[in-house]
């Protein structure tokens, strides 16, 4: 299980590494005019805090526990992530866009994969 944990944090930190480096690097028009229409209901400086917040959550969930420096970061990481994720899936149904609330449903599922295993029976701690 392990490993399997290992493998889920390394894809949503991938993929939320791609998401927030856009959100942070791209001005909101070419995020809206990308399909991120969600953006339109944001100010820039929201959307750039997303995109910060997702580019610390995938360091944090890989990093601290690669190095072996406060590897508790990983499941806080995570929760941050889910926590995100549920405010995203809020986002989305106000807009009536389900594509991306089955997405932000994927990624909150691996997401509290992460929290239940990294807090609960596969810690880092041994």
């Amino acid at each position: 299980m392990n490993i399997v944990l290992w493998i889920t944090a390394s894809v949503l930190a991938a993929a939320f590494l791609a998401a927030g480096a856009m959100k942070l690097l791209q001005p909101k028009e070419k995020l809206a005019a990308s399909g991120m229409g969600w953006t339109e209901d944001y100010n820039p400086g929201a959307v750039k805090a997303i995109g910060l917040l997702e580019i610390l959550a995938a360091v944090g969930l890989i990093l601290p526990a690669l190095l072996g420096i406060v590897p508790v970061l990983v499941p806080t990481a995570a929760l941050g992530l889910a926590i995100i994720m549920v405010g995203a899936i809020v986002t989305h149904a106000r807009r009536k866009e389900m594509p991306a609330i089955v997405a932000n449903v994927v990624l909150l599922v691996l997401a509290a994969a992460i929290v239940w295993g990294r807090f609960g029976p596969y810690t880092f701690v041994s």
